[in-house]
């Protein structure tokens, strides 16, 4: 019990010292800084393997115009999968397609741009146009 006034003055000395050592920190803190947060940027489409084709000595696939669709409509997404095109084929109704899909057996969607469609038909390479008419947006 001798040691008690001894004991409490040193914890009431570290007290002193923490809560000194606090409001000083408190008193010389530099003000904050606003944080902003980085501006959002689009990726650019991959450039074309066709494209870079010519670079190399190759040739471009030039896709023969299909004459038995009709181009009505397209939906471009900003991720290819969700773009869709409205196709007629061989005068029957137009119908949704979407990309990588098949218009018929052996026709299936590999490109939907603005103004047209890419089908593969048989390995063939068909363009079909959207009308002159139509609106873009």
């Amino acid at each position: 019990m001798k040691r008690l006034p001894l004991i409490t003055s040193f914890l009431l000395f570290i007290a002193l010292c923490v809560s000194t050592a606090y409001w000083a920190m408190q008193l010389f803190k530099p003000p904050l800084r606003a944080v902003a947060a980085p501006p959002q940027t689009s990726q650019p489409a991959p450039p074309k393997l066709e494209s870079a084709a010519t670079l190399f000595g190759g040739h471009t696939a030039t896709a023969v115009v299909a004459s038995n669709f009709q181009l009505k409509g397209v939906v471009v997404a900003s991720n290819a999968a969700e773009s869709v095109a409205i196709l007629s084929a061989n005068g029957k109704p137009a119908q949704a397609v979407r990309f990588n899909s098949e218009v018929l057996p052996g026709v299936k969607v590999m490109e939907i741009n603005r103004s047209y469609v890419l089908l593969s038909e048989g390995g063939a390479m068909k363009r079909v146009e959207l009308p002159a008419n139509a609106k873009l947006k």
